[in-house]
């Protein structure tokens, strides 16, 4: 649209100025200038002059600006992590902005949300975060409000090669829709490779909200430069390439299993990382899997392929062993590769009613498995690649504090090997780290936070850390911590593995905290030395008058490691020692547990 002399209130020169300026201008410079010229009328109205302001100044207006509540339902940090850009980018619009996790959210105040976004991950067989379930549940309970007109949107977090992908996400959507809300956009659900799709959900939000809204720009400037002095530059989508101290077998000899404790260096990153926190570690597949694979596809291991949508190429071989997941099938992939390909076997698998054999199949199987079984020989390595999902970091629970180890991060990682259908099989980065990292090497890292495993605010507060195996990694970070910080709260720890002799994961360290004090007891249940297997939940019920009198003196509770078995069974554990200890039925026992969750008291880092 032009400015024309006889449709405005400019004369001909001005007019011709200002053609020829807007089209030249951005959308932030559109914004800006729409706010000081709205500043500028109402300092006019007011008779006080006004300065021009600054590229990085705060511009005052008078306009208030829509209301957004974003709500994060997070386990590992991800969630959290996209809801705090998106907030961001809100903010830097002009909206006044709520963020909260959905476990501080007062679900009451539901009905006073203008826009309500939500960004929540799955777990396990489709099951809400931990510190979600509350909300997710009056939300699906008869007290839920109605929401009529409410305008809301979902950005659904999970990994396709589980069945219920995303449920969390989708149970959220349809219920807030069966309330009466109306979306601001489609839903978007997105896999483990997930930066493209969520920045495109969080442009589309900005978009339709500030299309709808009168919200003028905030100064952009003054938090960028603010940001930059203390954020690093490294993240997710940007890891910082680490120099890899040490990697060290921490099992004896004659043991069964092999623990990497790897120390890396951050010096030069500033990056951050509190107790709780988790290193993410881009990994390399295994090159004797990527050579199998080109093989049996009849590909050339240097013919260029894409490994994005700019159109960036490399070499077959390399982007196999550094870009593409090749070890994990999920049920979208399939249904890709048979389009690939002419025969029916694929086809028929994916038909409905044979979910039980697709389960199956998708469990057991990797990249090679699917060629070779269904005859996939022939189809370009153009065509095939551009089905595969980029390969995803791994996340490992920090085993340092940065107070005890400055500009270093450590973490513990058990290498899993199997074999199956004839063929070796290999834990992707576990196995790399075991075999093909020396100290020198590099890896791709990133620190992801976890608000949702936390130490107490209090440092007088008790604490009980459940962690067997590998799952014991974050509680040496800690007491590391707690040392430094000279903390006074009593500290439990509750560690188990299968032989005292081998697998009894940085003995010495806990034995040095017990002796000087910063852990207060410990109890250890190796499964394997006994005639009957005794695991950390029978260490617990053996104690249960002493532990159900540290959860009566306030104390916090952190389980650490193997979500479907350990981390269910220590939760049984708990639920029968509040039972029997308190005089609880065990309704008021399960009550007791949530109220412990809600006040942060009851934290799971489980996987």
């Amino acid at each position: 649209m032009e400015f024309q002399v006889t449709n405005s209130p400019f004369n001909q020169e001005q007019a011709e100025l200002l053609n020829r300026l807007l089209p030249t201008l951005t959308e932030g410079q559109r914004i800006w200038l729409s706010g000081y010229l709205a500043a500028l009328q109402g300092a006019a109205a007011a008779g006080t002059p006004v300065a021009v302001p600054s590229a990085v100044a705060p511009v005052s207006v008078a306009v208030v600006p829509k209301e957004v509540t974003v709500l994060f339902g997070s386990q590992t940090g991800n969630s959290h992590g996209l809801a705090k850009k998106v907030s961001k980018k809100l903010e830097e619009q002009g909206f006044k902005v709520t963020l909260s996790s959905m476990g501080d959210f007062k679900p009451n105040g539901l009905k006073n949300v203008q826009n309500l976004l939500i960004v929540a991950s799955t777990q396990g067989e489709g099951d809400p975060p931990d510190s979600a379930i509350p909300f997710y549940e009056f939300l699906h309970s008869k007290r839920a409000p109605q929401l009529e007109g409410k305008p809301f949107a979902v950005l659904g977090l999970g990994d396709t090669s589980y069945e219920f992908f995303c449920q969390t996400g989708k149970d959220f959507d349809k219920r807030l829709e069966e309330l009466g809300g109306k979306r601001i956009i489609p839903r978007v659900d997105c896999d483990v490779d997930y930066d493209e799709s969520a920045a495109e959900w969080m442009n589309n939000i900005v978009a339709s909200l500030s299309e709808a809204s009168s919200a003028p720009a905030s100064g952009v400037g003054t938090g960028a430069a603010v940001a930059s002095e203390t954020e690093s530059e490294y993240s997710r989508s940007n890891p910082f390439k680490a120099e890899v101290l040490e990697n060290l077998n921490l099992n004896g000899r004659g043991s069964d299993r092999e623990t990497r404790h790897v120390e890396i260096s951050l010096e030069g990153s500033n990056l951050q990382y509190e107790p709780g926190d988790s290193l993410g570690v881009y990994p390399e597949n295994h090159p004797r899997l990527v050579d199998e694979l080109i093989e049996a596809m009849g590909w050339k291991a240097e013919e260029l392929v894409s490994i994005n949508k700019n159109g960036d190429k490399l070499p077959l071989r390399e982007a196999l062993l550094r870009h593409y997941e090749i070890t994990v099938l999920t049920k979208p992939l399939l249904e890709q590769a048979a389009k690939l390909t002419s025969s029916n076997g694929l086809e028929e698998l994916l038909q409905a009613g044979r979910e039980q054999e697709l389960r199956a199949y998708l469990n057991e199987r990797d990249l090679l498995d699917l060629v070779q079984d269904y005859s996939l020989k022939g189809v370009s390595a153009g065509e095939f690649v551009a089905i595969l999902r980029k390969i995803p970091a791994r996340l490992y629970s920090i085993a340092s504090s940065s107070k005890a180890f400055p500009d270093e991060v450590h973490i513990t990682v058990r290498a899993v090997r199997y074999e199956s259908r004839g063929r070796e099989r290999y834990g992707v980065c576990s196995v790399q780290l075991a075999e093909r990292i020396q100290s020198g090497d590099t890896l791709p890292v990133y620190i992801q936070s976890n608000s949702n495993f936390k130490l107490p605010e209090s440092a007088d507060t008790p604490i009980i850390m459940i962690g067997p195996g590998t799952g014991v990694a974050p509680f040496r970070a800690f007491l590391g911590e707690r040392e430094e910080t000279g903390a006074a709260g009593k500290t439990w720890l509750f560690y188990g593995d299968q032989h005292f002799s081998t697998d009894f994961l940085y003995q010495t360290e806990w034995q040095r905290w017990l002796k000087q004090g910063v852990l207060t007891r410990m109890d250890v249940a190796f499964s394997r030395d006994t005639d009957k297997k005794v695991y950390v939940q029978h260490r617990m019920l053996e104690k249960s008058r002493e532990l159900y009198q540290w959860l009566q003196e306030g104390a916090s509770v952190y389980i650490c490691g193997d979500e479907k078995k350990m981390a269910h069974d220590v939760h049984a554990a708990l639920t029968t020692i509040i039972e029997q200890e308190g005089k609880f039925s065990p309704e008021e026992a399960a009550e007791y547990l949530t109220r412990m969750q809600q006040q942060k008291r009851y934290q799971r880092d489980v996987y």
